[in-house]
């Protein structure tokens, strides 16, 4: 199959390639369907893309690369419908809203995607954890590092 793309232009894609988010992601609970390309080959961050959407997509990042500490905890609930025992089990990403300059990214550690990654099925989860918020800006995590050493 084929899409048009946000950044990458129309790519072939396969069924099952496809992430599904049977409710969508919040904001956005009519598109489904996505495809997660990363920017580069060291893949940290991503374009998650619509496939109904050519004009929508998400930039994520994995979260333990910011903090390798991040321990997200899902819900009884939400681990029952990705057919999962544990949070540890999933795969986490989280979205981002790029600015200039760069270190005032910001990325939301608070509502993160999680996936099944043998279903490739995902939802968008809220943590009940009061360590993350929505808005952490990108130069905190450096911030942080350095503190620390």
């Amino acid at each position: 199959m084929k899409t048009n793309t946000k950044y990458f232009g129309e790519i072939d894609y396969t069924k099952d390639e496809l992430l599904i988010f049977d409710k969508g992601l919040f904001g956005f609970e009519d598109e489904k369907e996505y495809l997660l390309l990363p920017f580069s080959a060291a893949g940290t961050m991503f374009s998650l893309q619509s496939v109904k959407t050519p004009s929508l997509a998400f930039t994520l990042m994995h979260p333990f690369s910011l903090d390798p500490e991040y321990a997200p905890v899902l819900s009884d609930d939400e681990l029952k419908e990705l057919k999962v025992e544990k949070s540890e089990d999933l795969y986490y990403y989280v979205l981002c809203t790029v600015k200039q300059p760069v270190g005032e990214t910001t990325v939301n550690m608070k509502c993160p995607l999680a996936i099944n990654p043998d279903t490739r099925r995902g939802i968008q989860a809220i943590l009940e954890d009061e360590t993350w918020d929505m808005r952490h800006r990108l130069a905190e995590f450096e911030e942080r590092r350095l503190k620390k050493c």
